[in-house]
């Protein structure tokens, strides 16, 4: 994503912004699947800055899962199928949709409502260190919501209106 285009930021990198008072800072937090197995933990928060709100969690995946998936990968390659897994070194992380999500004060846990540890483990990751592009959302969204692609092909910030998008 070219600087001009760019509407996603990581809400360390604004340093005039903070997360409104009636929010949980959700960073270092665990985050849990629908059926409570570690996906990793909350690196950090994309920010839509034309619309001022939160619109993706950033997650470090646990080791756990990267490992899950590189079994996964040997079995692909085995059938004639690996080109949807291949990953690069530093690959580590994933955005989930903040109306994705529960998040539970007490506890300091987000929970995936409904998208399961084989999902997240199958779907595209990032580095860290770069930026990702709407197409890298299109591929996250399509993983976590297969059915449902309405809006999928938004260039503007339409592309968040959508109820995934909706924070918590």
């Amino acid at each position: 994503m070219g600087n001009k285009d760019k509407n996603l930021y990581r809400l360390d990198e604004l340093s005039d912004y903070k997360i409104a008072s009636n929010y949980s800072d959700v960073r270092g937090w665990k985050i849990v699947d629908s059926d409570n197995r570690t996906i990793g933990k909350i690196d950090n928060l994309w920010v839509n800055k034309d619309m001022m709100r939160v619109v993706y969690l950033d997650v470090s995946v646990d080791k756990a899962l990267i490992e899950d998936s590189k079994k996964e990968v040997h079995d692909a390659i085995a059938y004639d199928n690996g080109k949807e897994f291949v990953y690069k070194d530093g690959d580590s992380h994933i955005i989930i949709p903040i109306g994705s999500v529960n998040i539970n004060k007490d506890t300091k846990t987000v929970m995936a409502n409904s998208i399961g540890y084989d999902t997240f483990r199958r779907t595209s990751r990032y580095n860290s260190l770069n930026n990702f592009d709407r197409d890298y959302e299109r591929s996250v969204l399509r993983s976590y919501y297969p059915a449902d692609e309405s809006g999928f092909n938004a260039d503007d910030d339409t592309f968040y209106n959508r109820r995934e998008f909706e924070g918590r």
